[in-house]
């Protein structure tokens, strides 16, 4: 073979090499390819980590999407403290309430709704595929309040029909999505926030951990002092004084307790 024929295919292959994802590193299963995700499981990384969020609207400053960018995000990075798991693709397709007559925030432009027995159906669908490609401990991780019974509800049949082999177990976590409530605004209201600043959808505790997970989520004109936002706008608290630092008390609350939550879960299901 002429030497510069060795040349150029070992120069291209060092191209490859050099343009190919480090895959050891990544979390996500849609970021892996199937002989990367089968090699992972056989190696230990057994938990898997379903993010579900949801489309709603979320006042008139934070993305309908928000849900499905923060859940992703912080399944992400409870997968890595855990060192054994990986994440699904989110579940972006929730309950929001009645279609027609719109209910809830059905009433505002973008909202997505599917039926709950639709929702649960597919979360048991998705964790029986789990189940078959070797992954043990399938956890479910609810950005949202509205369907966190229906978590727990669809692990329960799972757990039913796989009584029979200890090895193999669902949860419906709900410490995730409780980590960023009581806990979250406990600290809030620590540093001088009322329960009214704080609210209960798209207020203050909301933004933050929107603006902490990804600031193009969040509209920043609407949180000018002069803005005016409320129930009206499908806002439950006040987002003005919202911040990234903030935000960011409330994802290390919900990592770390979702970490232990999720360890001592399967520790749990170990001595079964």
């Amino acid at each position: 073979m002429p030497p510069c024929l060795v040349v150029g295919l070992s120069l291209a292959w060092w191209g490859l090499a050099l343009a190919a994802p480090d895959t050891a590193k990544t979390v996500f299963l849609e970021e892996l390819t199937s002989v990367e995700l089968r090699d992972k499981v056989a190696h230990g990384v057994t938990t898997i980590l379903v993010p579900i969020g949801g489309t709603e609207q979320n006042g008139p400053h934070m993305v309908l999407g928000k849900h499905n960018v923060r859940v992703k995000a912080l399944a992400g990075q409870i997968a890595q403290r855990l060192g054994n798991a990986v994440v699904a693709p989110v579940l972006a397709y929730v309950p929001e309430g009645a279609i027609s007559p719109p209910q809830a925030h059905m009433r505002f432009t973008g909202t997505i709704s599917i039926p709950p027995d639709t929702f649960e159906n597919l979360l048991v669908a998705a964790a029986r595929s789990f189940k078959q490609h070797g992954f043990r401990d399938v956890v479910f991780l609810g950005d949202h309040g509205g369907y966190q019974k229906n978590e727990v509800r669809a692990a329960e049949k799972l757990n039913k029909a796989w009584a029979g082999d200890t090895r193999y177990r669902a949860y419906g976590l709900t410490a995730y999505y409780e980590a960023a409530q009581a806990p979250f605004s406990q600290e809030l209201r620590a540093r001088g926030l009322s329960d009214t600043e704080i609210g209960t959808h798209a207020g203050l505790s909301d933004t933050s951990l929107a603006l902490a997970v990804d600031p193009s989520l969040v509209r920043e004109v609407w949180l000018r002092p002069a803005a005016k936002i409320g129930a009206a706008d499908g806002v439950y608290g006040d987002p003005r004084k919202a911040s990234a630092e903030l935000g960011q008390m409330g994802v290390r609350i919900i990592v770390d307790q979702s970490v232990q939550a999720i360890q001592d879960a399967i520790r749990q299901r170990g001595i079964r």
